[in-house]
């Protein structure tokens, strides 16, 4: 095999680092730079790919050097940044993130790709480990941490870099990039507004279903349910009749339990929405030839995602979760799932960039009104933001004021930090406190920094 020397800008972004991972793990030298490296952001994270042999620079192009190096960004560099004035300088190959996994994954002997606007990462950990405990020895290309592969070595596992036939990804349709895969099974959990027009997002998916083998389709989802069956395998949390059929769904607060097609499977990940994703994950293993009971059994091994709900801990009786939810088909699994249980919530809410936030800011703000319990209150703080030139003329002041406007209590407050010292003068025992948002590493430390304020 032939040696390639990768360089990543933006080598710490949530699917830039599995993607750099793997390439490495099959023997290609590996470097990379990072805007939050340069901004003192996520240390641990950087530490870590250090220790893997990962070369960091700042995000100055001195990492690019010469015309063999193949410069690797997501759609969302620019061409200003010095890494990719660099690139052109000396002459180095120019990739697109999205072509690279592309590449990857259509020359693997069996491609699983999932797809959606929600639930991707989830049910991609789930597939990934049903292969993995059932010794087919996957890769796994995440856009999180899965829990399962998370060790003290290796806290950050997000990639899994396996000798087996499958390739199993997530795959993107906010850019589009969704269109380059040919998989051999093609998961759709579901259709919602998010990055892209319903239209937009009908055409993308419908086409990424046609050019599998076997597509994997969730009939809960109206969406879903219009598009052709021709090749498909069907499953439902029991709305309709499909291939895969759940019953004697129980919830519980740290899992739920269910039958599907008479198996039993029992897991460790709370919320009808996980219900859901199993189904698809079950669905994917079966058309890749997995007995459904040796899958189900697997399955309740599955210890989940980081940021899916994760319970950073507990203080004066508070309950502190820290959440990915940033659109309206995340947020509702979310707050239905935890009002299911007793216990107000103070919900955190840090959209995921200024321009999401003009493409759904109306859905959203419906979304928070009708979920909210009487008594939850909701918190925001400005969108995330670290440079670039965003039109920022839509602020996180709209959602505020949407909400209070049906009748729901909303603030804002412009800092992340004057939140947290919102959230921990509003909270009393028997709260929960969710903290919501995505693109940002550093919500995880906030979120630990409001049960450190709590304790205090």
């Amino acid at each position: 095999m032939a040696v390639n020397d990768y360089f990543f800008c933006g080598i710490g972004g949530s699917g830039m680092m599995p993607l750099a991972l793997i390439v490495a793990g099959q023997g290609h030298r590996v470097a990379g730079s990072d805007r939050a490296l340069d901004q003192g952001r996520t240390a641990p994270k950087f530490d870590w790919l250090r220790s893997k042999g990962i070369g960091l620079f700042a995000q100055d192009g001195s990492g690019i050097t010469h015309p063999e190096q193949i410069v690797v960004a997501s759609a969302a560099v620019e061409d200003t940044v010095p890494d990719i004035i660099a690139a052109n300088a000396v002459g180095a190959q120019r990739m697109r993130r999205a072509d690279l996994l592309a590449d990857l994954f259509n020359g693997a002997k069996q491609g699983i790709a999932v797809g959606g606007t929600s639930g991707k990462s989830t049910v991609t950990g789930m597939i990934g480990w049903i292969f993995h405990a059932l010794d087919r020895d996957p890769t796994v290309m995440n856009g999180a941490v899965m829990k399962n592969f998370a060790t003290p070595d290796a806290p950050f596992a997000s990639a899994l870099v396996g000798a087996g036939d499958a390739f199993i990804s997530e795959v993107d349709e906010s850019d589009g990039s969704i269109a380059l895969y040919t998989p051999d099974i093609a998961v759709l959990n579901n259709i919602a507004l998010d990055h892209k027009s319903m239209d937009e997002l009908r055409a993308l998916f419908g086409d990424f279903i046609g050019k599998a083998r076997v597509a994997v389709l969730n009939l809960d989802n109206e969406e879903v349910a219009r598009l052709p069956r021709g090749n498909a395998v069907t499953y439902s949390l029991g709305g309709t009749t499909a291939d895969l059929l759940a019953s004697d769904v129980a919830e519980r607060p740290d899992g739920i339990d269910f039958l599907v097609n008479g198996v039993s499977v029992s897991l460790k990940v709370p919320g009808r929405h996980n219900a859901s994703n199993a189904l698809a994950a079950l669905s994917a293993a079966t058309a890749a030839g997995i007995p459904l009971e040796d899958a189900a059994r697997a399955l309740g091994d599955f210890t989940g995602l980081k940021r899916r709900m994760d319970i950073v801990g507990t203080a004066n009786g508070v309950t502190v979760i820290d959440d990915f939810g940033h659109n309206p088909d995340k947020i509702s699994a979310t707050l239905n799932t935890l009002h299911a249980f007793p216990g107000r919530l103070l919900i955190f809410f840090q959209p995921h960039g200024y321009g999401p936030l003009k493409q759904m800011g109306r859905e959203l703000t419906a979304n928070f009104a009708n979920l909210m319990a009487e008594d939850d209150v909701l918190i925001l703080c400005d969108p995330v933001y670290f440079g670039g030139t965003v039109d920022r003329s839509v602020g996180s002041e709209t959602i505020v004021d949407g909400v209070s406007a049906m009748g729901k209590r909303a603030e804002h407050f412009a800092s992340r930090e004057a939140c947290g010292d919102r959230l921990a003068v509003l909270a009393k025992p028997g709260d929960r406190i969710i903290v919501m948002g995505a693109r940002d590493d550093t919500l995880s430390a906030f979120a630990q920094s409001i049960v450190d304020r709590l304790d205090r």
